[in-house]
């Protein structure tokens, strides 16, 4: 504050006075400014030229060699011949399941055995056979070893007196096999609960022994999870109904259904589409076959009605729902020895159309019938001492392919046939006093057909 430039006075650190030495000392720095919006993108360069290739890798092992020593051997090579070639990179050829051949076995011998077969089957996909050996009058089982049951175990589930009469298996709910027979030393219905899945052994009840009752026994496993029995009461000539209290059947509400003349015989048991029970079974006052429907998933009340009054007709009778969700019912012409089958109409079988499928000859006794895997309805039955099986045309079956399947020696006796796990026919039959079964090589029935 001399008035004269004095260079340590100087702002600019110069030797000469000027505008900016009028200035104050600096301030201290102020914050620094938000950062702005970025600019736009620039254009994408050009591409850069490509590299050089690499050199090639090693030589891998042959697709095909076993043993991992990088030589083509013979021995490994999928065409058989010394020379590597694609064909070679192809895996190993598997192993699948060969399609099922027919077959018929001889799986219980001994005295007189394999009387009122039942076939099913288990949850094991294994069938499951019930029968009587009538020489010691034993209720048996027979539990497949294979698909085509070519080989099984045998056991004797009840031996009290004379028992095994009228067998028929189902598999419970519980996926366990529920049996019911009669008990001809006391004329009792009876039923066995299997014990595990290859029925090793089983837990017996007497269910009705109201007089001469459990003869013709039919087993279905109802809409409610339980056991539903038709059976015959010879001593009033009644049909009857038991409807299991519980899984096991340890006991049963019991029903007579029909009690118009000489009726129940030769009943067969299915579970419609309506949840109840649909039982067909023989007028031998009238020589009809009948139907009856019941009203709730206990039968303790049914309609009843004549399918077929043509003569002396409805013995031997066996019931399947077919794939259009109607009942399908094989039967015995008395009069004519033929094999008839009834197609329901409706679900309650109150109208139905019948056909005769069978007339060369006494055949179409003791038949049994299910609905094989393309939807129609196989017939396995007895005819001139051989067992034969009918394989429906249509849904219908107003008309049938017949085969002979059995004819060495006196066979095709108190037949059951069931869709097995492959998707063909196993029927179960008695034979030259054998327990036999036929395991089909075809959904048809037919001993030879070639598939392409």
């Amino acid at each position: 504050m001399n008035g004269v430039n004095d260079s340590p006075e100087d702002v600019n650190a110069d030797t000469f006075y000027d505008t900016l030495d009028c200035q104050g000392p600096q301030g201290p720095t102020g914050a620094t400014g938000a950062t702005g919006a970025p600019g736009a993108t620039g254009a994408t360069g050009a591409t850069g030229a490509t590299g050089a290739t690499g050199p090639p890798g090693a030589a891998g092992t042959p697709c095909w060699d076993t043993n991992m020593n990088g030589v083509n051997d013979p021995v490994e090579d999928v065409n058989l011949d010394t020379v590597f070639d694609p064909l070679d990179c192809q895996g190993p050829r598997g192993t699948g399941l060969e399609r099922p051949v027919f077959s018929k076995s001889t799986v219980a011998t001994g005295g007189a055995v394999g009387w009122y077969t039942s076939i099913t089957i288990g949850t094991d996909g294994l069938a499951l056979i019930s029968y009587q050996d009538q020489s010691n009058a034993d209720l048996e089982v027979a539990h497949c070893s294979d698909i085509g049951c070519t080989v099984a175990t045998n056991v004797t589930l009840d031996s009290a007196a004379d028992v095994g009469h009228y067998t028929s298996i189902a598999i419970g709910s519980d996926g366990l096999g529920l049996i019911s027979y009669q008990d001809q030393s006391t004329f009792d219905l009876k039923v066995a609960h299997c014990s595990d899945v290859t029925c090793t052994t089983a837990s017996l009840a007497t269910i009705d022994s109201t007089g001469d009752v459990g003869s013709f026994t039919s087993i279905a496993i109802g809409s409610d999870g339980l056991g539903l029995i038709s059976y015959y009461e010879s001593a009033n000539g009644n049909l009857k109904v038991a409807h299991c209290s519980n899984i096991a059947c340890t006991s049963a509400t019991i029903t007579p259904l029909d009690s118009a003349g000489n009726v129940g015989s030769y009943t067969s048991i299915a579970i419609g589409i309506d949840g109840l029970g649909l039982i067909s079974y023989y007028d031998a006052t009238n020589g009809d076959l009948k139907v009856a429907h019941c009203s709730n998933a206990a039968c303790t009340a049914a309609t009843m009605t004549i399918l077929d009054n043509a003569g002396n007709v409805g013995s031997y009778t066996s019931i399947a729902i077919g794939i259009d969700g109607l009942g399908m019912i094989s039967y015995y012409d008395s009069a004519n020895a033929d094999l008839k089958v009834a197609h329901c109409l409706n679900v309650d079988c109150s109208l139905a159309t019948n056909a005769t499928l069978d007339s060369a000859g006494a055949v179409g006794y003791e038949s049994g019938i299910t609905i094989g895997v393309d939807g129609l309805g196989l017939i396995s039955y007895g005819g001139n001492s051989a067992l034969k099986v009918a394989h429906c045309s249509d849904v219908t079956c107003m008309g049938a392919t017949v085969s002979t399947i059995d004819s060495a020696g006196n066979v095709g006796y108190m037949t059951s046939v069931t869709i097995g796990a492959d998707g063909i026919g196993l029927i179960s039959y008695e034979g030259s006093n054998s327990l036999k079964v036929a395991h089909l090589s075809n959904v048809f029935g037919l001993p030879f057909v070639r598939y392409r």
